[in-house]
């Protein structure tokens, strides 16, 4: 039996499209209207919303069939249409969707007969919607919040074994055991002939939300996942019902849901186009980016490995970590232009607060700033305090890697940071194509190749480069034991420290420093000084990893006004490096907008 979900779902994350409901309502016409039926009347305005979803990125489209059954339609005087509707909804989306997606027909709850004299089974109804929907590739029965609304599902799907299927459970926020939860659903999945091929979760809650119930599913089933969130509680605005989650809010939490292990993502009502070209862009360069790994290393003959450098020779950096010194970093962000005046004035404000070295971000969100290595050497050179230049996998190729990482040997520079990078699709220049030959794990295994006289190819170095090889982590990871095992490999590949991802919750990050001691590396922790209660709640909402935790947001909204709010955060900031400075090796304090002198005021506890 063909099954070409099933066939799609090998190679995840795979993108469903928004809603359809709240699309048609956004184009003015009112709740008095029979949205199926404007498959038939009003053709050109279904077309539209599925060639904007097909044009989006979405690989599966949803028909507008979700209330075609018998006894919706009967409350417009539509019942003997039910045919006609049903056929010209999947028309449409095969139409547009052509061989780029599949069509899912949509089936929603048939609910409780309004009329007593109906008594009509629900399972009854459903299955006269399916008869009419045989040229979708699967059906996908929507927002199921009772456990009656999915035994009629599945009663009326197993008289059709040939038609795949998906049950999508609408979520409840909050509910309690006993009630129709997913878990109560999966109990009347198990045992029956045909399976579906995925289940869901969608409408009912936004993006936080549905991560909550996607992290309590995920154990439960070994079925694959498909994720579709409200775009949280709509908003009376000028007699409109209007949601306010943006499209980058809700790719974060996409990105998330990926994570965690769901192999699909779309929208339920409220969700756009727009969300939806803003998820694409998210999760389909970082699927590929996550997925690559180094190729063996290549060698014709054996070659006798240099020793590789103990940290303590390769850098000033080094020694200090070595002698189980407290360092202090300040992450600076290279210019977008090539004037690094700023910069150098920065960086020497930092060698005279009696930081040892500045963290130079390499492409942050993939935007196009001036080589790092440019910006490390020019430091080094005019300033005299050491770098970190991060390296991503994102734009160079291998031979482009090696040669980058020859480059920054050549230059004296010997401190680096190797990161994956966020895929391209993300910031500013969505049509560049990111190139991901490895990851930070490979990366790493390079480089210490290259610290032991080898490149990549088994090619001998006329000198082993020296470099001390940082990576990176999140402690307030989604998937905690993921983030744990990739910090595993890195280690094995040769990583010599541990940079973090901003800290706001010191026992978040003692719980993650506990996890790992087995590793016996040095960890240096992120520090990120809040400048305003809206950059709280952009950390707090948009940046995946990092935790602010309620008591912060209090205190940031608590302050009023920009400076005091600026205070707050600087405040915050110290109060968390006195809390961690005993359990780590250092801090790297990140000078937010450029602005140094508010990342130094956080370091003078130090001192």
């Amino acid at each position: 039996m063909k099954n070409p979900l099933k066939e799609k779902l090998t190679d995840i994350p795979v993108i469903f499209d928004g809603a359809i409901g709240t699309e048609i309502y956004r184009r003015n016409f009112f709740v008095n209207t029979c949205y199926e039926q404007l498959s038939v009347t009003r053709p050109e305005v279904i077309s539209e919303i599925h060639r904007q979803y097909l044009d989006a990125g979405a690989e599966v489209l949803t028909t507008n069939t979700y209330n075609a059954n018998a006894r919706r339609l009967a409350k417009f005087g539509l019942a003997d249409q039910i045919a006609a509707i049903n056929h010209a909804g999947v028309a449409l989306a095969r139409e547009v969707a052509g061989d780029r997606a599949l069509v899912a027909a949509s089936i929603g709850p048939v609910g409780e007969a309004d009329n007593p004299a109906d008594h009509r089974r629900r399972s009854e109804l459903i299955a006269g919607q399916i008869e009419t929907l045989h040229e979708a590739d699967f059906i996908l029965f929507e927002s199921l919040r009772t456990r009656a609304d999915l035994a009629a599902a599945l009663e009326a799907v197993a008289a059709f074994p040939e038609i795949p299927y998906v049950v999508s459970f609408a979520v409840v926020p909050h509910s309690e055991a006993g009630e129709d939860t997913p878990a109560e659903f999966l109990r009347l999945i198990d045992g029956v002939g045909h399976l579906p091929t995925a289940i869901g979760l969608n409408c009912g809650a936004g993006p936080e939300a549905m991560l909550v119930e996607l992290e309590k599913l995920i154990p439960l089933t070994s079925l694959p996942i498909i994720v579709q969130p409200n775009a949280g509680t709509p908003r009376g605005i000028d007699g409109r019902m209007l949601y306010m989650t943006s499209a980058e809010y809700f790719s974060t939490y996409a990105r998330r849901y990926i994570q965690l292990g769901a192999a699909a993502v779309g929208g339920c009502c409220g969700i756009t186009p727009v969300h939806i070209a803003e998820l694409s862009r998210s999760i389909k360069p970082l699927s590929r980016a996550e997925r690559r790994e180094l190729p063996p290393v290549v060698s014709t003959r054996e070659l006798e490995l240099a020793p590789a450098p103990p940290p303590a020779e390769c850098s000033r950096l080094g020694a200090r970590l070595a002698a189980g010194e407290f360092v202090a970093t300040v992450e600076i962000t290279p210019p977008r232009g090539y004037d690094l005046g700023a910069t150098i004035s920065g960086a020497r404000l930092c060698r005279d607060g009696g930081i040892d070295a500045v963290n130079l971000p390499d492409g942050p969100r993939a935007s196009a700033r001036i080589s790092t290595l440019i910006t490390a050497a020019t430091i080094e050179r005019e300033v005299g305090i050491e770098t970190i230049p991060h390296c991503c996998c994102r734009d160079r190729s291998l031979i482009g890697l090696q040669s980058e990482l020859l480059g920054y040997a050549g230059a004296g520079i010997h401190n680096l940071l190797f990161i994956t990078g966020d895929p391209p699709k993300l910031g500013d220049y969505p049509f560049s194509s990111g190139v991901f030959d490895t990851d930070s794990i490979g990366l790493v295994r390079l480089q210490s190749r290259m610290n032991r006289g080898i490149d990549l190819g088994g090619q001998k170095l006329n000198a082993p480069t020296r470099m001390l090889i940082g990576v990176g982590a999140d402690p307030g990871a989604i998937e905690p034991e993921r983030e744990i095992e990739r910090l595993r490999l890195k280690v094995e590949a040769g990583a010599h420290y541990v940079v973090t991802q901003p800290v706001f919750d010191p026992e978040a990050l003692f719980r993650f420093l506990d996890r790992i001691g087995q590793f016996n590396i040095p960890v240096i922790a992120g520090v990120w000084p809040l400048t305003s209660l809206r950059n709280a709640e952009f950390m707090r909402n948009e940046v995946p990893g990092v935790v602010v935790p309620d008591r912060v947001m209090a205190r940031m909204a608590a302050a009023e006004g920009r400076e005091a709010q600026r205070d707050a955060g600087i405040e915050i900031a110290r109060e968390c490096l006195e809390t961690i400075r005993n359990r780590v090796a250092g801090v790297q304090v990140s000078a937010p907008f450029g602005n140094v002198a508010l990342a130094l005021r956080v370091t003078e506890v130090l001192h």
